[in-house]
């Protein structure tokens, strides 16, 4: 892009009260003026993750709700999104998805915006977009993002067990596509079982959601014919007896996610916000981590129009606060670099980034 990409910024402490942090939200949107990327008249698209039931690190309803004003304020119509599963819970079928985001708080009354979750078997609801990817030609998009004429992404910058960690990058390629394009993007990845480790449990087995393990003589076996990689049983083992082998997938899985986030990103370009927190950062993601503890204390919040640089920034921030890769020590065969290189070199954004603390 040939210039360092502005992210704005403000500190946040684990003991900040919610109405301070709401506050300094406010603040950090006017004056960041990312949202100066939605126009009047525009259906935007608020990308978010509601949570898994029991999760506590996801960004709260109350934060999404000044954001979805300080649009509505701008002449705009925003609506609040994800897409569903692959992993049997909560969020597998709209229904109950939309009736999960209500228990966290994302009502219309609350956040004033209403909550879509498509349902991606319904004729429409998916878009194949052409991209020119090394490993994808075309990328299978809920519908509702591409037609929306603007997206802020509010994404939990946090640890992942496939990508290292997730920010705003992962918010919009993994957020933004069907199961099908959800499948295709964790395929490859085939789980592989330790059995000097295994204690026969039947935890993996029972908590497969594609009915994929089984036990065969007291012998754990994964299908990989049906495995969709959504790598709940890796979660699930106490023992660490289930792996994958991360080369063959968890490292291509960066960049498969970064190929879907340009099928959305590059057809926005100008009309394009992200807002990350850097609070309650967790080992795993919001769909597996539940009410874990925080591995380094809550950072801040950062705004940009710049997906790489504010997620580089969020990177950079927790590599600071830790004194090390604080992502690659919880996930060691995990280099988070990789996703924001990948991105940088398809032209989502710049790796160089001005920080501005407001």
């Amino acid at each position: 892009m040939g210039y360092a990409s502005k992210v704005y910024f403000i500190k946040v402490a684990e003991s900040d009260p919610a109405d301070a942090v709401s506050a300094r939200l406010a603040e950090l949107v006017d004056k960041s003026r990312v949202l100066d990327a939605v126009g009047p008249g525009d259906k935007t698209a608020v990308k978010m993750h509601f949570g898994e039931e029991g999760n506590t690190g996801h960004v709260r309803a109350e934060y999404a709700g000044i954001v979805c004003r300080k649009i509505t304020a701008r002449g705009a119509e925003p609506f609040l999104a994800d897409t569903n599963t692959l992993y049997r819970g909560r969020r597998t079928t709209s229904a109950d998805h939309i009736k999960l985001a209500a228990e966290h708080g994302f009502t219309k009354k609350a956040c004033g915006a209403g909550v879509i979750v498509p349902d991606d078997t319904k004729k429409g609801s998916v878009t194949d977009v052409e991209i020119d990817g090394e490993f994808f030609k075309t990328a299978k998009v809920a519908s509702i993002f591409l037609k929306a004429d603007s997206i802020v992404s509010l994404a939990h910058f946090k640890g992942h067990i496939m990508t290292a960690f997730g920010g705003g990058l992962k918010n919009i390629g993994m957020g933004c596509a069907s199961r099908e394009g959800k499948l295709a993007q964790h395929s490859e990845i085939a789980p592989i079982v330790y059995l000097e480790r295994c204690e026969g449990c039947m935890a993996c087995v029972k908590s497969c959601p594609a009915d994929a393990i089984r036990s065969e003589g007291g012998r754990i076996v994964i299908d990989p014919a049906k495995c969709i990689g959504c790598a709940t049983c890796i979660a699930e083992c106490v023992r660490g007896a289930i792996e994958v082998d991360w080369e063959a997938g968890g490292m291509k899985i960066q960049e498969k996610m970064v190929e879907y986030a340009s099928a959305v990103l590059l057809k926005k370009k100008k009309h394009l916000a992200f807002i990350n927190f850097a609070t309650k950062i967790t080992k795993e993601c919001d769909c597996l981590a539940k009410d874990d503890p925080r591995i380094i204390p809550d950072i801040g919040i950062f705004a940009s129009n710049d997906p790489v640089s504010v997620d580089k920034a969020c990177y950079d921030a927790c590599i600071n606060a830790s004194g090390k890769d604080i992502f690659k020590t919880v996930h060691p065969d995990r280099d988070g670099s990789k996703q924001l290189k990948y991105a940088a070199k398809l032209g989502l954004g710049d790796l160089d980034y001005e920080l501005i603390e407001l």
